[in-house]
């Protein structure tokens, strides 16, 4: 399969390269020359325009960081969706609220282009290893068209029906999930700090016992080291917990613990370590030093 991936970010450079090396010819775009580079190191194609990239594609995977930028690579000027071939489909993975999906499924729809809703879920490893979760929903023949390469992205692959929208509100419950769990580890491993112990021995400890997480299994070695990549930074969470808010506003419903852990994100972002990653957040409690 022709796949091109729009945005080689840690997520988008690990799908890609999963593809690679599942034999697919995976070409890509993004505005920093070293992930072109990293691309074509791997041996994929790395183009500098959407429409190069897109042109002769069977899919197009979406990895951006939020609707903005999806708005500008998919219905921009010499974006997908004057660039795609009719019988192409556009795989939408970014994480972005399920108003805004459902919009611009009906915008593609209009335009006589196939679009599938496909946030993902699993962080860069899963990414790398073709093991994401992936929330899926769209069309029947959108849904047909993407399912073979969705298999191949995900080892869990759920579909949600034909509405664009549902698969995005399924990853924004799931955001609060992770948010919350992020906010916790970070409370804790600074408490720890403060009180004078040590942060492997504490997470060697929680990681074995009933206040063992996904995400404290996931992001507790990299809460550990001096100064990890950011893989997914504070920023993003500031993002996430503020469209599980949106969606709360929109349906009038109460989420106390995604509020308080916005709050924690949002004082991270204001300290200036938004662009930390979010193994990091515990850096936001005064006095848990370095």
């Amino acid at each position: 399969m022709k796949v091109a991936v729009i945005g080689l970010g840690a997520m988008g450079a690990a799908a890609a390269g999963n593809l690679l090396r599942k034999g697919h010819e995976v070409r890509g775009v993004d505005v920093r020359r070293e992930a072109l580079e990293a691309l074509r190191a791997a041996g994929g194609t790395a183009h500098e325009s959407i429409g190069a990239a897109v042109r002769g594609a069977d899919a197009i995977v979406t990895f951006v960081v939020n609707a903005q930028q999806v708005d500008a690579v998919v219905l921009g000027e010499g974006g997908v969706a004057q660039a795609m071939e009719p019988d192409a489909v556009v795989v939408q993975c970014a994480t972005v609220a399920p108003a805004y999906v459902a919009k611009l499924a009906e915008t593609m729809q209009a335009r006589d282009r196939l679009l599938v809703d496909a946030p993902v879920s699993g962080g860069v490893a899963g990414a790398s290893g073709g093991t994401l979760t992936i929330m899926a929903s769209g069309p029947r023949t959108a849904m047909t068209r993407a399912r073979p390469l969705l298999d191949q992205m995900g080892a869990h692959v759920h579909d949600f029906g034909d509405e664009a929208g549902a698969g995005s509100m399924v990853k924004t419950i799931n955001q609060l999930f992770c948010g919350v769990h992020l906010a916790v580890l970070g409370e804790a491993i600074a408490l720890g700090r403060r009180a004078g112990l040590d942060p492997a021995r504490l997470l060697e400890v929680y990681g074995n016992s009933a206040a063992a997480s996904w995400m404290m299994k996931e992001r507790g070695p990299r809460a550990l080291a001096e100064a990890p990549p950011a893989n997914s930074a504070i920023d993003i969470f500031v993002k996430d917990l503020g469209l599980v808010l949106d969606a709360g506003r929109e349906l009038k419903f109460p989420l106390p613990m995604a509020a308080a852990a916005h709050q924690l994100f949002l004082s991270g972002s204001a300290q200036g370590k938004g662009g930390l990653d979010d193994s990091h957040l515990w850096e936001a409690w005064p006095g848990a030093g370095k």
